[in-house]
């Protein structure tokens, strides 16, 4: 029998309400969809099949948010990575107006969900920042906002004095501020979707790592350690964790490590000099810092780390030294938990939606994005194996391509990072 990894050392793990009992898949079953990966995208769309009848089954191969949708900022930004007008001139028109429309409400369903669903997991509604320390991405943000504007979104754009009202610091010199953003607990997040699974009717096994997928006349058999699954229909969705399980999936994306350090509970007087609205804050950027207040005053500073797992703060250093320079106030201050996980990039910062089979579904490449994304695009993907070609999404559905020497990105990437701290640094 499989056993569960531990999850990374996390203040959520420290904080969060117990686990679901997922007993490990012990007996072949026949269903109607299997879903590979236990994270959001995977709970969210079994949570939409299950609600409109469909048998699904989910097979996570440790416990559901124990990547990256459990250990992540918790921060519920809207929109892509690309701006409105570049997905427009990309996809056109009409799919390009769904994707940012889509997009850029994916924290208001995330929110609506919850509500709906009655998770406890600190949910809040703040909005969002996107920040700028030097004047040249000061221009991309004053870009982006002027685009959003323009298409009616609940979006400003503040200058520096603006902005150090919200955050507490003098670092940014523009912002732009989308009242949709917010953040959550994510772990509880996760524990309380898999709880609405099993309350839909759907089955998750945990501890049980899918080791096969193969085509059985008209069905998908999927094997385990313990038993096997046959399914009329399959989504792969295990993101940063993606193995050779499909052949090429993997080398379609690059998986990075993102790192969190976090304080212990602030005083409320110290708490009122750090982001006082109590916004989330993603600094814009080629290497980006992003933090957040969470509703126990503790600050939690997330950003680039080693490209392996780390169990304390110490390991990123550099985000207590830098929560320092922006707070003064901070010097002194106890950081309590250091902890990361696994997200996945895509070469083109879009989220990827692969059907390279017929009845399989692939979804990976939140490039950061993953919660209110990921949650949205459970509705998405269940509307797709319901409803097969004929059920539009608001995403396109590209081939598989994998990334030209994908073998050699640990290297690539170190590389990136320090030629994006560079120009971060010269504003370039």
């Amino acid at each position: 029998m499989e056993t569960s990894l531990p999850l990374p050392p996390s203040l959520y793990a420290a904080t969060a309400v117990p686990a679901p009992a997922l007993p490990p898949l012990a007996a072949d079953r026949s269903v109607q969809v299997a879903i590979i990966g236990g994270g959001f995208a995977g709970l969210s769309t079994a949570l939409h099949l299950a609600e409109q009848g469909v048998e699904t089954v989910v097979l996570e191969a440790n416990e559901p948010g124990w990547g990256a949708s459990g250990n992540n900022g918790g921060q519920l930004n809207p929109g892509l990575k690309l701006d409105p007008d570049k997905i427009e001139a990309t996809f056109g028109a009409d799919l390009g107006r769904r994707m940012i429309a889509f997009a850029y409400n994916t924290p208001v369903f995330t929110l609506d969900l919850i509500r709906r669903l009655g998770i406890d997991c600190d949910a809040r509604q703040n909005g969002t920042l996107r920040a700028a320390y030097h004047e040249s991405h000061a221009r991309a943000v004053e870009t982006t906002a002027a685009q959003c504007i323009s298409r009616g979104m609940p979006v400003r754009l503040l200058d520096g004095n603006e902005v150090r009202q919200m955050t507490g610091t003098d670092r940014y010199v523009r912002a732009m501020f989308d009242a949709r953003g917010g953040d959550v607990h994510p772990l509880n997040y996760a524990r309380g979707l898999a709880r609405a699974v099993l309350a839909a009717g759907a089955t998750i096994h945990a501890t049980t790592r899918a080791t096969a997928v193969s085509r059985e006349g008209s069905r998908w058999c999927i094997q385990t350690p313990g038993a096997t699954v046959r399914a009329d229909k399959v989504l792969l969705a295990a993101n940063g964790f993606t193995d050779d399980l499909w052949p090429g999936l993997r080398q379609t994306v690059v998986p990075l490590f993102s790192s969190i350090a976090a304080t212990a509970p602030l005083s409320d007087e110290t708490a009122r000099q750090i982001m006082p609205a109590r916004p989330v804050l993603y600094e814009s950027g080629h290497i980006t810092v992003y933090y957040r207040i969470d509703a126990s005053n503790r600050l939690l500073m997330g950003g680039r780390g080693p490209m392996r797992w780390i169990h304390s703060p110490d390991a990123v250093a550099y985000l207590m030294r830098y929560a320092e320079r922006l707070w003064p106030a901070l010097r002194g201050t106890a950081w309590t938990h250091g902890w990361n996980s696994r997200l996945a990039m895509t070469s083109d910062h879009y989220p990827h939606v692969h059907e390279p089979a017929p009845g399989v579904l692939a979804y990976l490449g939140c490039n950061g994005r993953g919660v209110a994304l990921a949650t949205a695009m459970g509705q998405q993907l269940a509307r797709r194996l319901i409803g097969g070609e004929d059920a539009g999404i608001d995403l396109p559905i590209t081939p598989i391509r994998p990334i030209r020497f994908h073998a050699a990105w640990p290297v690539a990437v170190r590389g990136a990072v320090v030629l994006g701290r560079i120009r971060d640094r010269l504003g370039l």
